[in-house]
């Protein structure tokens, strides 16, 4: 009888990966491993049990402390073979079950031996083996050997020995420090990894002397750097130092920028790459010295290579952000890069011409950007939506066809980080260009009927309680909203419930439709949905007449609270149940921070519905604290703000000295965070003398010393100064450290009984009109302009005289008043003659104060600016003025 024909899966069995590992247990593989004591060594079958030993390391299988000595020994056994392949596993094995202080000494001499092995392959291994399972110790004694081994004429050796530097310099630099000048001799080799590997190991040993590495890249960039992994190097090594030294060299040419664009003609793509990208990235570049870059990235763009490509629009693309203009020569190139087969290349050049085009090739780029939009991934999908928020901020007459965009991808499917950017991008659109709004808010509206994004929901229904009172028909979004009332989980169910309330509160017209919506809600299924809907009923009148919403209703719903939650939960936490009732006025409006605070990396700032309000940068909670815990300073009242710390010494000097100014209505504290650097030394008696002889409103009115200031134990030392009330007076303080030294005994750790008086030289201070101004942002400029009195507003025209660039007179007048500048008007396009900057704070007495510049610049680079400044009080809008005036 015929056997029936099986088809086989030819498809399947392609696809399947088959690991050779698949099902191995520890316990088996340990006693395979015992074949290491056989007398006669089978290489192979060793090296297949160290190789299942490796795997089950690496897939995280942990060894105990005897099956890894039994492992380790085991090993170490393997040595007597001669086998090359063998013994570079042995090497593996040795390295991965890091043994022992004491398990180590077992194989130090057979490794000892290999390193002066005549075989090379053996030597080098040795040599990496010996630097991660040894201490300082044993590398004392082996020293001499690495040092040979760094100049030694085989590169895989002396790559070995400097890459085994590299490593140590972590755990013992004094070690390593020591072989600087065969590391030197090594830059110098012809071999490409050796020359390489020297120059990281030289540049990581300097790295902490700013003036050697200044050095170093000086001398090696004259050209006897020959390999092109080592010249990437030194291209970074030349960007950081140019940075470095930026503040010494504002005018003239930069250092080392010559030899960063001569890199832009070497042989190799990727030091032109390294040396492109170094040059779009050095700080304040100028149109003239970016245009060599350019030139060198757009030939990469016709590429065969996709890598080339691929890192050619990645740099443009980041270019575009500041400097869109220069860019614009390459769009021809980057839009037939649209159509390249890999998706990342054609995203970024898709999202660099929508940062660099015109008005009228925005049509154009839509079309093309919706034939791959369904190609790529989420997250280059959201690289593409905030390009297109960005263009239609520029373009705003173009709302229309952008708008639509967003909407139509809105319905498709995507994950919710792709659904947020999206959302984000049509909200800003609604708040900064008001034809959008009505279109804006009906797109949101279709986008919450199915949006499985219960956050995303939430948050549209709270931003539409907002914006659609506003509008001129709001009767139509009411549908859409108590539809969630009925189809969504609780959540949106309660917060639709908020959202109906604004409607009533706002357009009486609605509110008797409004208040049946609302009595329906109170037979809902959850609690938190019944008790908002019985709230807003009695808070709109529910039981009686219809009747107009009183404006004590519209501040409850609509109202924001002006100070952190963060701080307002604490206030609480403190309160004391009393006859005297809680005073939200009392609750501190700056963000806690500690003192002295180190700077953090800038994250990237929430927008759309998460942006709030921009949140001021002062400290001042924990230093409210500590200075009304000193009695001198109890009665100053409340403190308006504290300054960053500001250094008045050098860094690595033998006494460390930094000062914050705490500012008051009638005075000025000044606290000396002062450290000792000296182990030998204890500081008593700690003062700092203050001569305010060029702060003339200025008057010391008390200090307090620091008894004692022991080594490396930081201390604080404080004087206070009154000045006129409410008045920002400006002024310049010199400042002597005095102490009584005490030498200490090293052996003991006591202070000798007698000291000397001495005293330390310190920069000088000034207090300045931006010390006298929080930074405090606000959500909507446009919004909070127009909700202060008119009459309060003073405008005047200045000319700043000449400047280099428009960007450098913005930035001069924000640093000159200390206010939050809003909504990125800070930023300054590239080659542009005009530009408006909005400013928000609040000044000291607690007035709030918005700010309109308008700067324009001339051919001869003379800068002109309108100032117009609205406040809460006309006295403090002519204040700004005369701090503009005389600054």
């Amino acid at each position: 009888m015929a056997q029936p024909f099986v088809k086989k899966d030819d498809d399947r069995d392609e696809e399947a990966e088959y690991s050779p590992f698949f099902g191995i247990e520890k316990g088996a593989v340990l006693q395979e491993a015992r074949v290491f004591h056989d007398p006669q060594l089978d290489p192979r079958r060793c090296s297949q049990v160290i190789t299942k030993l490796l795997y089950l390391l690496n897939q995280g299988e942990t060894f105990t402390k005897v099956e890894a000595t039994e492992v380790f020994f085991a090993v170490t056994k393997l040595f007597q073979s001669r086998d090359i392949g063998l013994r570079r596993m042995v090497y593996l094995m040795i390295k991965e079950i890091s043994p022992s202080s004491d398990e180590v000494i077992m194989v130090t001499s057979s490794l000892m031996k290999d390193m002066t092995s005549r075989t090379d392959v053996y030597r080098a291994n040795a040599i990496r083996v010996l630097c991660q399972i040894t201490d300082g110790t044993l590398l004392a004694q082996i020293e001499r050997y690495l040092k040979q081994a760094i100049v030694d004429k085989n590169p895989v050796v002396a790559s070995a020995a400097l890459v085994s530097g590299i490593h140590i310099l972590q755990t013992n630099p004094e070690i390593v420090k020591r072989w600087s000048n065969e590391v030197q001799e090594a830059v110098q080799s012809r071999a490409a990894l050796v020359q390489f590997h020297a120059l990281a190991l030289l540049h990581q040993i300097r790295q902490n002397d700013r003036l050697a590495v200044s050095k170093l890249v000086t001398s090696l960039t004259r050209g006897t750097v020959r390999s092109p992994l080592a010249q990437c190097l030194l291209v970074r090594y030349a960007s950081q130092v140019i940075r470095e030294s930026a503040n010494n060299f504002q005018t003239g040419e930069r250092p080392f920028y010559d030899y960063l664009e001569s890199c832009l003609r070497h042989k190799a793509e990727m030091v032109i790459l390294e040396a492109a990208r170094a040059i779009t990235e050095l700080s304040g570049v100028t149109n003239r010295e970016l245009t060599p870059a350019i030139t060198v990235l757009q030939l990469f763009l016709s590429s065969s290579k996709p890598v080339l490509r691929f890192a050619a629009v990645r740099t443009l693309n980041k270019v575009a952000m500041t400097h869109p203009m220069a860019v614009t020569n390459c769009n021809i190139d980057m839009e037939s890069l649209i159509s390249d087969q890999n998706r990342s290349i054609a995203t970024l050049a898709i999202t660099t011409l929508l940062k660099t085009g015109n008005e009228s090739s925005v049509d154009r780029l839509m079309k093309q950007i919706t034939n791959f939009m369904s190609d790529i991934a989420d997250e280059f999908k959201i690289v593409v939506v905030e390009a297109i928020r960005s263009l239609c901020m520029k373009f705003p007459l173009k709302y229309r066809s952008l708008m639509n965009f967003l909407s139509n991808i809105l319905r498709e499917e995507g994950g919710f980080e792709y659904k947020k950017a999206i959302v984000d991008s049509i909200v800003i659109l609604i708040r900064d260009i008001q034809e959008a709004k009505e279109i804006g808010l009906l797109h949101l509206c279709e986008f919450i009927e199915d949006c499985e994004f219960t956050y995303l929901s939430t948050q549209i229904l709270h931003f539409l309680g907002i914006e659609g009172p506003k509008t001129s028909d709001p009767s139509k979004f009411i549908r859409y909203i108590y539809n969630r009332v009925h189809l969504e989980n609780a959540t949106v169910r309660a917060c639709a419930v908020s959202t109906l309330a604004k409607f009533g509160a706002m357009v009486d017209s609605l509110k008797p439709r409004v208040l049946v919506l609302l009595r329906r809600c109170l037979f809902d299924s959850d609690d938190e949905v019944r008790d908002r809907a019985t709230l807003y009923l009695n808070t709109l009148g529910g039981d009686g007449p219809v009747v107009e919403t009183d404006n004590d209703v519209k501040g409850f719903l609509f109202g924001s609270l002006d100070v952190p939650l963060v701080n307002l939960e604490t206030s609480l936490r403190n309160y004391e149940p009393s006859d005297q009732p809680f005073d939200i006025d009392s609750v501190p409006k700056e963000i806690k921070a500690q003192p002295l605070a180190e700077k953090k990396a800038p994250g990237k700032k929430p927008i759309g519905l998460g942006a709030p309000p921009t949140a001021p940068s002062a400290a001042v909670d924990p230093y409210d604290r500590l200075l009304s815990s000193i009695p001198e300073f109890a009665s100053y009242g409340e403190l308006f703000k504290s300054s960053a710390p500001v250094e008045l010494t050098e860094a690595e000097t033998e006494y460390a000295v930094n000062v914050v100014k705490h500012i008051f209505d009638h005075y000025v504290v000044f606290q000396y965070n002062c450290t000792n650097t000296i182990p030998e030394q204890l500081l008593e008696n700690v003062t700092v003398v203050v001569d305010a002889s060029e702060a003339e409103e200025f008057s010391e009115v008390a200090s307090k010393p620091l008894k004692s200031l022991p080594y490396d134990s930081p201390g604080q030392t404080f004087v206070a100064f009154e000045k006129p009330d409410g008045v920002p007076a400006v002024g310049k303080f010199s400042n002597v450290l005095k102490f009584i030294v005490k030498e200490v005994d090293p052996a003991s750790g006591e202070a000798e009984e007698d000291g000397v008086e001495d005293e330390y030289q310190l920069e000088d201070l000034e207090v300045v009109a931006a010390d006298y101004m929080q930074k405090v942002g606000v959500s909507n400029f446009r919004n909070a302009w127009e909700g202060m009195d008119p009459e309060c507003e003073q405008v005047d025209e200045y000319g700043l005289g000449p400047r280099e660039s428009l960007a450098e007179a913005v930035n001069a007048v924000i640093g000159l008043l200390g206010m939050q500048p809003c909504e990125g008007t800070e930023a300054v396009p590239s080659n542009s003659r005009s530009h408006t900057c909005l400013l928000s704070g609040v000044f000291i007495g607690n007035v709030k104060v918005l700010v309109r510049l308008s700067f324009g610049i001339s051919g001869h680079n003379e800068v002109a600016m309108k100032l117009a400044v609205r406040s809460e009080d006309e006295n403090v809008s002519k204040t700004i003025h005369e701090i503009v005036a005389s600054g």
